[in-house]
């Protein structure tokens, strides 16, 4: 099987927010369709081992900001590279939340959703959360992010190793599993997180 077929089909890329308790928290993810209607049903999928995925499943509810093409890497960077249960992401943001205090981006992003979860399912690596949309809201003129655009012009292109230092393995930069050896195989796909060779970094000696 071809791996590389599943790189086709279209995503977005957004920005899923949550509140259980005191403990507020948001990941990048690029999972969220529409499934229904009447009443309105999304599905998102999120990653088992994502503090937000936690916070979702105690709290029901979310909320999911649908990044628009003003969105930069270093927003994407800090939401979608480290996790809620090593730092304060919210810290330095003054976020609106909808009603249930989930919070949501009132810049780069064209919309937002606020949703009350109704099923969810554990596919093993993620978690599917099947939710009414109790609110929704335009945020902006400016077209959706898509995952393409994503990958083609707001991601840095990896740089080329310095010197002579030696690879010894590969790290993703979603999820953090370490793919070990020197050479990555170009079709690669994280076994965590199911992102692609191109968001390795390298680990040196």
């Amino acid at each position: 099987m071809d791996s590389k077929a599943f790189w086709k089909l279209s995503y977005g890329v957004f920005l899923l927010g949550a509140k259980a308790g005191d403990r507020v928290n948001a990941c990048i993810t690029n999972t969220c369709i529409q499934v229904a209607n009447d009443p309105t049903r999304v599905a998102i999928s999120c990653i088992n081992k994502n503090y937000t995925r936690e916070l979702i499943s105690e709290s029901g509810t979310f909320a999911i900001s649908l990044l628009d093409s003003s969105a930069t890497f270093e927003l994407i960077r800090h939401f979608g590279m480290q996790s809620g249960r090593d730092v304060d992401k919210m810290a330095s943001f003054q976020m609106p939340v909808d009603e249930f205090g989930n919070p949501y981006l009132g810049w780069a992003a064209c919309a937002m959703l606020s949703c009350k979860v109704v099923e969810s399912h554990d596919l093993g690596s993620h978690t599917l959360f099947i939710a009414e949309v109790v609110d929704a809201k335009v945020l902006s003129d400016n077209a959706p992010l898509t995952y393409a655009d994503y990958q083609d012009h707001v991601k840095p292109k990896p740089e080329k190793p310095a010197g002579e230092r030696k690879v010894k393995a590969w790290r993703c930069k979603i999820c953090g599993y370490i793919y070990e050896g020197p050479e990555l195989p170009k079709d690669f796909v994280c076994p965590i997180c199911g992102h692609p060779a191109d968001d390795f970094e390298p680990i040196y000696e």
